[in-house]
């Protein structure tokens, strides 16, 4: 199977920085260059331009990014321009913040309940999660959704972990459906 581009350049983007010995650097780079751009849509636009010459897109990013960032966030963005990438640009820098993250043990956890959790009890969840995970730290993000009636859905990258009413009422509902009583004629 294909891998995605934003596997591909991000994975490839992540590789360099490890050479580098610039993984944090280049990560606090990326994240300002990721606000900078969504601040400023019209820049994507003109970048996947189909009108625009690839010289000319080139000579943009030299103008933005030359002398304002490193020379391997600057090479690595001409060579999107050059290969048509540039649209995957987004997708690119999540997947190379994802590498690094869990190059530095770090997990991102999104937590779903039908109720406002207390302070203790996100404590306590985040607690579990990094006694049964292999990751140091935790960043944790929480929100409510009050369908799931009660319980926990919890996911870490592609995991999830569904504890919630709603899912176990779900599954009861299509076991029972399945269940055949015997006709009356039978008993």
């Amino acid at each position: 199977m294909a891998k995605l581009v934003s596997a591909v350049y991000g994975e490839a983007l992540f590789e360099l920085a490890l050479e580098e010995g610039k993984v944090q650097e280049l990560s606090d780079e990326v994240k300002v260059i990721q606000k900078i751009l969504d601040e400023n849509p019209d820049f994507s636009r003109l970048m996947n331009h189909p009108h625009i010459s690839k010289e000319e897109k080139l000579d943009v990013l030299e103008q933005v990014f030359d002398g304002r960032v490193s020379e391997e966030l600057t090479g690595f963005f001409r060579i999107m321009a050059e290969k048509s990438r540039f649209k995957k640009l987004d997708e690119v820098l999540r997947y190379f913040q994802d590498k690094v993250l869990e190059y530095q043990k770090i997990g991102v956890a999104y937590v779903t309940s039908a109720v406002t959790l207390s302070g203790e009890q996100k404590e306590k969840i985040e607690q579990r999660l990094l006694e049964t995970t292999d990751y140091q730290s935790m960043q944790m993000h929480y929100r409510e959704d009050e369908s799931l009636i009660g319980g926990l859905v919890i996911r870490i990258g592609d995991r999830v972990v569904d504890s919630s009413i709603r899912t176990k009422l779900e599954d009861m509902r299509s076991k029972l459906l399945k269940v055949q009583l015997p006709d009356e004629k039978e008993r």
